[in-house]
């Protein structure tokens, strides 16, 4: 946090209510963070200014439209130098059907989560990702059955620890 703008209880409110509807009307999202609608506009666009809020997006119920499959997968590269790490994380960025990845400690380098029309076509992605020569040792394909919690805002108030040094006087 050195060197950035510090966080009020009202730019918190307003970046959590921001993740809830990013379509919120300014004068709605004034009277639920306790303001009047030009103050609120204002510290919205000192926030998405300053790279706190970074975009707005639409959250599409994908079983409506298609059917799909998510599947994680665990990557352990062939070499561990940093070209080793760019050369695979670069060619990564092509596939339209990897929607993270993640580098991580443990028994594997990299674990990825892909959204595919079926298990096939994850196949089809996984083996051109092979026939590219981007560095894959091994990986293991986890299917998901069932998704009972998916979240899509973060849990801002828990993750600020220290409200002092992050929200400054409350």
């Amino acid at each position: 946090m050195n060197g950035l703008m510090k966080l009020d209880r009202i730019d918190i409110n307003i970046l959590v209510q921001l993740q809830k509807d990013g379509r919120i009307s300014n004068v709605n999202l004034a009277d639920a963070v306790g303001l009047s609608p030009s103050p609120c506009l204002q510290r919205v666009k000192r926030l998405e200014q300053a790279g706190f809020i970074t975009g707005y997006e639409a959250h599409i119920n994908l079983t409506k439209i298609t059917d799909s499959v998510t599947v994680f997968t665990e990557v352990t590269l062939s070499g561990h130098r940093r070209e080793d790490f760019m050369k695979f994380e670069s060619a990564l960025r092509d596939v339209d059907e990897l929607m993270e990845c993640h580098l991580i400690t443990g028994g594997y380098d990299y674990l990825l989560r892909f959204i595919t029309r079926s298990i096939e076509h994850y196949q089809d992605v996984i083996e051109k990702m092979l026939d590219a020569q981007i560095g894959i040792d091994k990986y293991f394909s986890y299917i998901v059955i069932k998704s009972p919690v998916l979240k899509s805002s973060v849990p801002l108030r828990s993750l600020i620890t220290r409200q002092n040094d992050v929200l400054g006087t409350v």
